[in-house]
């Protein structure tokens, strides 16, 4: 029975896609991705565990449900189809509806059917640009609906940014309906995490391992910290409650969530910017003072474009070319290197945010790295090609012995993974990458209105050619092509915009573009 629903599903997505693909020629070879999930099928031949779509099916999901991605680099082309095939793994069918899974097995601090929510902003963010929403829909109802009713209840056992990401999704899938089910609810949530968390001066505290980064510097299991993570988190939440109550007319929430949103950015300025070391930090209960470690956290303000638009807030990023502040062999420290406490806080195995690279940090990094050079005028020493090269240092951390392998953390210096082929460690779905690709690199910038919007992190000296096809969006599909002598798709030269088979708009130059939609 299960696997008849599954080839329903399969058959009901091929034929939309069809539907919606029009006269449109296929400029990605659908054999590229074919030729990936054969690799990556052999490289977990044991398939120790297997969810609602296993390794035989998993070319039809992806066909059926991803955008295409062909460019130059043939490491980031490859990855973007790795993350997509790994997180297929733990997409999990439950009696109460669809979820993703973070660990691929099963883990004592996990709830119902495994499900863990510490990286549920993550998971949104990738899976919003899947074609089929019903798994992110359930997903999302299982946090909202399911879990407060469970006897071990893990919602709120991390910080989240759920409004923000579910605000973000809206944006790329234009369902209205979902929204005004579920504002209401969503509006509560972030009440009871005032009641939970929230000091008698407006700002929010958090224990490290609450903010699923436990032994930092700056932190502690038991220690009340106020931290740039769910401070920022909470301003982003308010600030798309703010969003979506506009989209579905709801003047109550609007009017709530404003002062909240203004406050909190106002006070995070205030309270947790180091005017002398130029970062955000935390703020420490045991007295007050700001913790004298940089972290990374300090840069999730951007991700939520909190931070000022100013040369001195800019000059905090600075620190990420330092290789005495987060420039590290194998990726973006958690930690600035120099610190005298950097990597000090574990044996090397103990989930420590004191140092080692982390794919759940390094993606809200450069999350908020992308935004500071699309949304702001002040970049300091930043460029697309910093973006453009720490994106292939995130891309070359995926092996272990030569092998493509994605992991909880590794060693900043030789990229071991450090808690080593531990099999719940194995397809880690902790992080995002696919959406770094098509959100940022190529920068599809999704809008409420009926404006596509492309403000690429690629450079015409960097890729001669590149297409991103059968994006899903706003009930369209959209391809991005880039073709610099017009040799390689045939489609002419420069940047064009397709939405169902139709060219809308080209570019000579490889640049900002925004067409109206059809």
């Amino acid at each position: 029975m299960k696997m008849k629903k599954y080839c329903i599903c399969l058959l009901g997505l091929w034929v939309l896609s069809l539907e919606s693909l029009g006269q449109q020629t296929q400029l990605v070879s659908k054999q590229i991705l074919a030729n990936y999930v054969q690799e990556f099928n052999a490289l977990d031949q044991e398939e120790a565990v297997i969810n609602f779509v296993p390794n035989a099916q998993s070319y039809q999901w992806l066909e059926a449900n991803i955008p295409l991605f062909e460019c130059p680099d043939t490491l980031l082309q490859k990855l973007y189809y790795y993350r997509w095939w790994a997180m297929r793994k733990h997409l999990k069918q439950t009696p109460d509806g669809f979820i993703f899974t973070e660990f691929i097995t099963k883990v004592s601090h996990a709830g119902k059917h495994n499900a863990i929510s510490s990286a549920l902003g993550h998971h949104i963010y990738e899976a919003r640009w899947l074609r089929n929403q019903q798994y992110l829909d359930e997903y999302i109802r299982f946090w909202l609906y399911v879990d407060p009713k469970h006897s071990v209840q893990r919602f709120h056992a991390f910080s989240s940014w759920i409004d923000d990401a579910v605000y973000q999704r809206y944006l790329v899938t234009k369902d209205q309906d979902f929204l005004q089910k579920n504002l209401l609810t969503l509006a509560q949530d972030y009440q009871k995490w005032e009641t939970e968390r929230q000091l008698p001066n407006g700002m929010f505290y958090q224990f490290d391992v609450k903010d699923a980064m436990e032994e930092s510097i700056s932190g502690g299991r038991k220690a009340k910290n106020v931290r740039p993570t769910i401070n920022s988190y909470m301003y982003g939440n308010a600030k798309a409650l703010i969003a979506m109550s506009k989209i579905v007319g709801n003047d109550s929430i609007q009017k709530v969530f404003l002062p909240k949103m203004n406050f909190l950015k106002q006070i995070v300025i205030d309270s947790l910017w180091d005017k002398k070391a130029n970062f955000f930090k935390v703020k420490l209960e045991k007295d007050g003072s700001l913790c004298d470690a940089r972290e990374a956290i300090g840069f999730i303000p951007w991700y939520f474009n909190l931070a000022p638009d100013t040369k001195a807030f800019a000059q905090q990023w600075n620190a990420l070319l330092d290789t005495a502040g987060f420039n590290a062999p194998w990726g973006i420290t958690t930690a600035e290197r120099r610190h005298p406490l950097f990597r000090t806080h574990g044996s090397g195995h103990g989930c420590e945010w004191d140092g080692p690279v982390w794919p759940f940090a390094t993606t809200q990094t450069l999350k908020g790295l992308s935004n500071l050079l699309t949304n702001y005028k002040h970049h300091a020493k930043l460029s697309p090609q910093v973006f453009l090269a720490e994106l292939q240092k995130y891309a070359r951390s995926h092996q272990m012995n030569g092998k493509l392998y994605l992991g909880e953390y590794q060693d900043e210096k030789t990229g071991e993974w450090l808690k080593g082929d531990n099999p719940r460690s194995k397809f880690y779905n902790h992080s995002g990458f696919a959406d770094l690709i098509i959100n940022d690199l190529v920068g599809i910038k999704p809008r409420a209105d009926n404006i596509l919007e492309i403000k690429p992190l690629i450079s015409s000296k960097s890729w001669d050619w590149f297409c991103l096809e059968n994006v899903w969006y706003h009930g369209k599909n959209v391809s991005i092509v880039w073709d610099k002598t017009g040799e390689k798709y045939k489609k002419g030269k420069g940047l064009s915009i397709w939405v169902d088979g139709q060219k809308l708009k080209t570019s000579p130059k490889l640049q900002a573009i925004v067409c109206t939609m059809p």
